[in-house]
Order: structure tokens, then C-alpha cells, then sequence
């Protein structure tokens, strides 16, 4: 009786040794799952443009018309592997319509490591865009999306969010002749550190940035390139109670610009934002940047030097400019006379409305004015408005288009930015297509052995 019982409970113990072996075999070839996922999406935008005015001026007084249409043709292609890791390739080709010489590369190429614990690495040509992107922007409107090769690594979870930005450009034609002069390409500078910290409180009522930024740039001497560095150190800040979202930014720049001048600059931006209802808003706010002093506009015919011991110009460095200093870019895209700035204040009012999720329809005004007293000159530059309506298409088709108007001041025309003919218009039009053609996802299971 005793061995039937104990041959009872042999087999009742095989029974559960074995359904535990399966749980466990069970648990762990679904450990060993990892999951996969390959996409690919387009991005194709195109836009026609038609400018009255605005160009550099002649010994003719009269209206100039240019039209032209710009093309930006990108594919991406990204992969993902479990939460750890992801690859991203993005070929971009953009050019005027019937240029015979396009503008090839790659947008992207980067590849990407995440920990669970929030630390992470990523390294490549990637976009950069911190806070509200006047320093670090992706300012896509140029059709040749700048990016940035560059080693980014930190930590996010909790609120916080650290991130650690390595760059150091080089000559391809440096590893044959053993220089170290960069002469400039995607990005101008030679290297570049970033520190960057940003904390959100745990409703998002309340963020704030700080930004830490070492720059070296070199001198246009190629045989014997010596490096000055400029830093710019700053703060966002951004509150959101309720209807009512408050912005501010202010940074200061230091240090040696790249001929070994010294720098001392500033610039401040504040913007106030009311949502009336989920599909209205209005805004308001102001910018100013420094500019330097004794700033000098030669007459025709004329050199017009000026010594400066310090620049007090304050340059939004890979900043969207777009986005903030008016629709038509006359600002900080391109240098002023001899490459020194007035600054700028920006006093600028707008709102948008959305009455289909589909349709929206944005207005803004601009007021611009010099931040340096001019000598003989007002600081006022122009009155600038801009409209522009946009539709979706099932989600990944867009149609867009704008108007804007400015009228220049004589203190903008003086300084070069303006034709005789002081009104400007600017039109607009584009399509954005950007599907998803792609995609698929897959495990890959580990057999034990």
C-alpha cells in the first residue's frame, strides 16, 4: 500500500516538475522574443514661389519679378528592434525645377541605443531640435533640411531629460594631406559640446531648459587654421495653466568669433498664447537681439570700414529662422554690410483657426526695427503680414499656401536689404506628400539548446 502510494505521489511530482519545465521553457523562448519592425515612408514637398521686390538693389528703379518652383524628394528608411535600438537612413535630393545640378545626400543616417533605465546613445547625421528651436532647430523651409553629425548621448525619465552633444567636422581632403583645416560644409563650425537639461513638472503645467554651448570655429587661413571658440549659455522656460501658455527665452553669447574678434551679445523673446477654444487662438509677443554699435552703411560706390574691437551681434547660430523672424527671411539668413548686424526687435501678433480638424487658417503681423541706433537713420525697418491656409488629405497629403506683404522702411532699403521699390509681396504654394509605403514587423525566437 505504501508503494502504490508512493508510486502515486512520484507521478503527481513528474506531473507538476513537468508543468513547471514548460512554464519556465514557456517564460523564457517568450523572453527571447524580440521584436522587429522595418518601415518605409517618403516625404515629397514642392513649392511655387512669386516674388515682387526685395531684391538687391541696381541703378534701376523698378519692380523685379522672379517665380520658381523648389523641390525637396526624401525616403526614409528605419528599423526598430525591441525597445534598445533603431537605425534610421533618410537619401534626400532637393533643387530648383529644370537645375541640371541637384543637391544630393543624406538628410539622416544615424543609429540609436536605449536602455530601460532612460540612458541612451545615439550617433550620426540626425536633426536637432531643442525647446522652442531658436538655437537648435530643423528649419525644413530651405528645402535642404540642415542636420548635423554628431554624437548624442544622456539620460530621460522622470521629468528630467540630459543630453550630451560631440561633433568635430573635417576636410575629406585632410586624411591625404594631413591638415586639420575644416572649410566649412553641412555645418560651419569645426566642433561643437552641448550640454542641455530640461525638467517638466509631472502635468506639464510647468518646463524649463538650461543650455551650455562650446563652438570652435576656424579662421579662413588654411595653412596655418587656428581655432577661437565662442560659448552661449541660456534658458527656456515654458508655463501652461490652463487656456494661457507663457514662453520666454533669454541667451548670451561669449568667447572669440572665428577671425579672433570677441563676442558679447544677447538676445530675449517672450510670447504669450490664449486658447479661446480647442480650434482658436490668439498670440502676441516681442524679440530682441543685440546688435553692434558704430554700425556703418557705406554710400554707393563706397567701402565703409568700421574697427570693432568686440561684436555685440547676437546670431541665432543653427536656429529656425523661419519660424520667427518673418515669413520672407530677410533676417539672419544672410549677413548685413561687412558682416556686422544691427540687431533686431521683432513686436509681432497673430492667431489661427482651425473650424474643420482638416483646415487651418493662420494670420500674423510683423513690426521690425533695428536694435543699434543708426547714424542718420530711424531704427524702424517695416510693417509685415502674412496669411496662410493649409489642408489635409487623408492624413499624409497637404495643401498650403501663403501671402505676405511687407513695406520697407528707407532705414531697410539703406541697408541694402531692399530695392528702390520699398513694397514687397511674396506668394506661395505647396503640396506635402508623405506616405507610409511600408511596412512589416517579425520576432525572431531563439531555440534553447
Amino acid at each position: 500500500m505504501k508503494e502504490i502510494k508512493s508510486s502515486t505521489f512520484r507521478i503527481k511530482s513528474c506531473k507538476v516538475f513537468l508543468v513547471i519545465i514548460t512554464m519556465l521553457t514557456t517564460f523564457s523562448i517568450r523572453a527571447q522574443e524580440v521584436n522587429n519592425e522595418f518601415s518605409i515612408d517618403t516625404k515629397l514637398l514642392t513649392r511655387g514661389e512669386l516674388r515682387v521686390g526685395g531684391f538687391n538693389p541696381d541703378n534701376e528703379d523698378r519692380k523685379r519679378i522672379a517665380h520658381f518652383i523648389l523641390g525637396q524628394y526624401r525616403i526614409n528608411l528605419g528599423y526598430k528592434r525591441s525597445h534598445w535600438f533603431e537605425l534610421r537612413l533618410s537619401p534626400q535630393m532637393s533643387c530648383v525645377w529644370g537645375q541640371s545640378s541637384v543637391s544630393l545626400g543624406l538628410a539622416e543616417a544615424w543609429a540609436s541605443f536605449r536602455s530601460k533605465q532612460g540612458i541612451f546613445a545615439k550617433i550620426g547625421r540626425q536633426v536637432l531640435e531643442y525647446d522652442d528651436e531658436r538655437i537648435l532647430g530643423y528649419d525644413d523651409w530651405t528645402m535642404t533640411a540642415p542636420t548635423h553629425d554628431v554624437l548624442k548621448f544622456g539620460y530621460e525619465g522622470f521629468g528630467n531629460k540630459i543630453h550630451i552633444l560631440l561633433a568635430y567636422n573635417q576636410d575629406p581632403d585632410n586624411m591625404d594631406i594631413g591638415s586639420t583645416f575644416y572649410s566649412g560644409g553641412l555645418q560651419p563650425y569645426k566642433t561643437m559640446q552641448t550640454l542641455w537639461y530640461h525638467y517638466d513638472t509631472p502635468k506639464n503645467i510647468f518646463g524649463f531648459s538650461l543650455i551650455g554651448m562650446n563652438i570652435g570655429m576656424q579662421s579662413a587661413n588654411d595653412k596655418h587654421p587656428k581655432d577661437y571658440h565662442q560659448q552661449l549659455f541660456g534658458t527656456y522656460m515654458k508655463l501652461r495653466p490652463s487656456i494661457v501658455t507663457l514662453e520666454g527665452a533669454f541667451y548670451y553669447q561669449m568667447g572669440k568669433e572665428e577671425h579672433g574678434i570677441p563676442l558679447d551679445a544677447f538676445m530675449g523673446s517672450v510670447k504669450l498664447k490664449v486658447t479661446l477654444k480647442e480650434n482658436y487662438d490668439l498670440y502676441a509677443g516681442y524679440d530682441y537681439l543685440s546688435g553692434d554699435k558704430y554700425f556703418a552703411v557705406p554710400g554707393q560706390g563706397m567701402i565703409g570700414l568700421v574697427q570693432h574691437k568686440k561684436l555685440q551681434g547676437f546670431c541665432p547660430l543653427f536656429g529656425s529662422h523661419h519660424e520667427f523672424y518673418g515669413a520672407m527671411d530677410f533676417f539672419y539668413l544672410d549677413s548685413y554690410v561687412s558682416n556686422f548686424t544691427p540687431g533686431l526687435q521683432n513686436l509681432f501678433a497673430g492667431g489661427s483657426l482651425n473650424p474643420y480638424k482638416t483646415l487651418r487658417i493662420d494670420a500674423c503681423y510683423h513690426f521690425f526695427a533695428t536694435a543699434t541706433k543708426l547714424e542718420n537713420l530711424k531704427k524702424a525697418l517695416g510693417h509685415d503680414i502674412e496669411l496662410s491656409i493649409s489642408y489635409t488629405f487623408d492624413n499624409f497629403v497637404k495643401l498650403g499656401a501663403g501671402y505676405t506683404f511687407m513695406y520697407g522702411t528707407e532705414t531697410m532699403k539703406t541697408l541694402q536689404k531692399l530695392s528702390q521699390i520699398r513694397t514687397l509681396h511674396w506668394g506661395w504654394i505647396m503640396l506635402s506628400v508623405t506616405p507610409t509605403i511600408f511596412t512589416t514587423q517579425w520576432n525572431d525566437k531563439k531555440k534553447n539548446k
